[in-house]
């Protein structure tokens, strides 16, 4: 019999092996006798040079039943998630690359942390404090993701953390005042939290010294089954959300919201992925702003995927207004993809709506000084009974 595991700093005898408690747990585990103890932990090991000479370390948090999450301090990319199936495989389940070169060159934003302002602003232009602010145009007339560089092409600064049953990384970067066009030196703190329920928690703050616009996500790619398991179709989907954003030709929300019922954007019930995703032929698929259900604010419930294949499970709490739901739909299978073909991979990023300078109802994206922006999401993964 396999009993498990790990962090030990104070031991006993047992008849079955020997008894341990674990720090990081707050429990007492037991470990055969001959079972060699792998402790949660934080390991790290270098991952390449950027153009312009600096190293960057890819991190691996792991918990007590070994399940990994892999980290890089460019771009603060979520490179692996590694869990188990219904068989007890492990396998990774979103979207990455093997060294540092697949992240320099274009690619999807696969899992990073994407700013200062994820999704679109219309025209790349915004008016704050009567001061009209032009940003890059990066996707058709639109500004998408902070533009040029954004901070997924940042090194940020990194801290390890080791919390009662966790371990995690905290990412800082400083935006300087006119980066990408925004206004405001602004602090960004990202960290990242890996327990031993699987579950990877992102904590986003920040703050500025002169009033801005931020709107700040992760961009992760999933697929529940694993690379090369094909597409995301059969993966079922519920959202708690009942509206979503109506968008113009330009993918940016015409300022209402819209019910979901009697339309293939409904997954207040499970529905799979792709049962619907045909009648959606202007984006080929999903690239949808949904409203989570509750207070914004609050740390909710917004979503659950089910992968009948694997058996593998994901669900998402937020305290962000709003999710993204994309579908991968461009993704063409080449090295810049990683591979990924198109509907291979889905989305679910927990942000404020696209545009949201420009919309006076929505909920507010500015920043003042003295203010701190605080955002917190939670992917739990697991398997289904």
């Amino acid at each position: 019999m396999k009993l498990s595991r790990r962090i030990a700093s104070l031991f006993v005898v047992a008849s079955a092996g020997v008894a341990l408690w674990s720090q990081a747990s707050g429990n007492l585990v037991f470990a055969a006798e001959n079972e060699p103890l792998t402790p949660m932990a934080i390991d790290k090991k270098p991952f390449g040079k950027t153009p312009d000479g600096k190293s960057v370390t890819l991190y691996t948090l792991t918990n007590d039943a070994g399940n990994t999450v892999e980290l890089i301090d460019y771009g603060a990319i979520v490179v692996s998630i590694n869990v188990p199936d219904k068989a007890g495989k492990k396998t990774n389940v979103t979207a990455g690359f093997s060294s540092l070169d697949g992240y320099l060159q274009r690619h999807p934003y696969f899992g990073a942390t994407v700013g200062r302002f994820c999704n679109r602003i219309a025209k790349g232009k915004f008016s704050l404090d009567g001061k009209t602010y032009t940003l890059a145009t990066n996707n058709g007339p639109n500004h998408l993701h902070g533009g040029e560089i954004g901070f997924d092409k940042k090194m940020w600064q990194v801290v390890e953390t080791n919390a009662q049953g966790s371990v995690g990384l905290k990412f800082t970067y400083v935006s300087p005042d006119g980066e990408e066009g925004y206004p405001g030196t602004l602090t960004t703190v990202a960290e990242y939290r890996w327990d031993n329920n699987n579950c990877l928690t992102l904590d986003l703050s920040a703050t500025t010294d002169k009033s801005t616009v931020l709107n700040l996500t992760n961009h992760a790619y999933f697929n529940l089954g694993g690379a090369g398991s094909g597409t995301i179709h059969n993966h079922e989907l519920t959202l708690a959300c009942d509206q979503y954003l109506p968008v113009d030709a330009d993918m940016i929300p015409t300022g209402v919201l819209a019910g979901v019922q009697g339309t293939p954007l409904d997954f207040t019930t499970a529905h799979k992925i792709g049962e619907r995703i045909g009648q959606l032929k202007a984006t080929n698929g999903y690239d949808h702003c949904f409203v989570v259900f509750g207070k914004a604010g609050e740390l909710r419930w917004a979503a659950r995927v089910v992968d009948p294949a694997s058996g593998r499970t994901m669900e998402i709490k937020t305290t962000q207004p709003g999710v993204q739901l994309y579908t991968g739909n461009f993704l063409d299978g080449g090295a810049g993809n990683a591979g990924y073909k198109t509907h291979e991979a889905f989305c679910l990023e927990t942000q404020h709506y696209p545009d949201s300078p420009n919309q006076a109802s929505f909920p507010s994206t500015v920043l003042k000084p003295g203010d701190k922006f605080h955002q917190v999401t939670t992917f739990t993964f697991g398997v289904a009974k």
